[in-house]
């Protein structure tokens, strides 16, 4: 599957953001979605991520009450809803798929995700 990942761009502490995942060659609707990010000098970490059906999502704790995922599977698109942001959250955000797993599992482990998207750079100022 291709993942084209959008929606990045500057913007001040407390602001939002609305990224796009938008995917194409797979049935949208038998993958699982998830959101990395990762920040310069760090490693990749787990973000998001939501269900086949959109009824389960699961959020690292730091993005908890701050962001939201989502998906149209009528549009093959996936989305993450950033608010109130933080210097922290300043980092490239990638976009993730999978068709492993039941119906109700989700996964926050890089490895478990077998197509990624490009990234698109989210940079957060105080």
């Amino acid at each position: 599957v291709q993942l084209q990942a959008s929606g990045g761009g500057l913007v001040q502490a407390g602001g939002s953001l609305r990224l796009s995942c938008a995917a194409s060659g797979r049935t949208f609707s038998s993958l699982r979605m998830g959101w990395f990010r990762q920040a310069p000098g760090k490693e990749r970490e787990f973000v998001s991520t939501i269900s086949r059906s959109a009824a389960y999502t699961y959020y690292t704790e730091s993005v908890k009450g701050r962001f939201t995922i989502s998906r149209d599977n009528a549009k093959n698109t996936v989305y993450l809803q950033m608010s109130s942001l933080k210097p922290d959250d300043t980092a490239v955000y990638y976009c993730a798929a999978d068709q492993s797993g039941g119906s109700r599992y989700l996964s926050q482990y890089a490895n478990e995700y077998d197509s990624w998207g490009q990234g698109t750079l989210v940079t957060v100022s105080s």
